[in-house]
């Protein structure tokens, strides 16, 4: 088995300073990471509300990196175009909330952007036997959604196995991506297991060296067969 160092970091402006929103998102992108996740939270489907289509077009008047856009929303279909011309270049639905899952990611996909998925902790990997060739993106979360800050929750490693086992027969690109308390000392366990894209927000806005955050996240070797 090759090992090759391609991790996908992805910091989320969740954590980030607002009133400084510009240098926050040039930060991200002169640390190295490779995307900027948002965090859409409406208060319904998660206990929080966070912004909508405007901070994300703030962000892309920031950037010209990909914004990974993570729609904790109910119903995401209702918003998924004004998130894509607001300058998403991926957008990520829950499955719990979606009761079409298959016409959701057909729609992102007519939109010129690439979809995704989120498992909640207490969803099964099964849920996604189905729609795992259509997706380019799947988000395992490792806390509960709602609130940055959270501690990880371990069971995400083996989700991650079986997604991985899955992508190796049925869909090669998909990006296994995982959100919630994640930082240098656990990423090394998610990425040995097959994630290939951390989102962090503590860790990165949080850390009192963003771009050392990068550098060891980086450093993760990835395995490849």
């Amino acid at each position: 088995m090759e090992k090759q160092s391609n991790v996908l970091v992805a910091p989320s402006i969740l954590s980030a300073d607002f009133t400084k929103l510009r240098s926050e998102v040039e930060l991200a992108e002169k640390a190295g990471a490779d995307w900027i996740h948002c965090d859409v939270m409406d208060g319904m489907f998660v206990p929080n509300i966070s912004f909508g289509p405007m901070i994300v077009e703030a962000v892309r008047r920031c950037t010209d990196m990909i914004i990974d856009t993570h729609l904790m929303i109910a119903d995401p279909d209702r918003y998924i175009k004004e998130f894509v011309a607001a300058g998403s270049n991926q957008v990520t639905v829950h499955q719990e909330e979606c009761k079409h899952l298959h016409r959701t990611i057909d729609f992102i996909k007519s939109c010129g952007v690439k979809a995704g998925v989120s498992l909640n902790p207490s969803t099964s990997v099964s849920m996604l036997d189905e729609i795992l060739p259509d997706l380019d993106l799947v988000l395992v979360m490792s806390v509960n959604p709602g609130f940055g800050g959270q501690k990880f929750i371990k069971n995400a490693i083996e989700k991650i196995k079986k997604i991985d086992q899955a992508r190796q027969e049925v869909n090669p690109d998909l990006v296994i991506a995982i959100d919630g308390g994640i930082n240098p000392d656990n990423a090394p366990s998610v990425v040995e297991v097959g994630a290939t894209a951390l989102i962090a927000g503590s860790a990165f806005y949080k850390a009192p060296d963003p771009f050392e955050v990068v550098t060891k996240f980086k450093s993760i070797s990835v395995p490849t067969f």
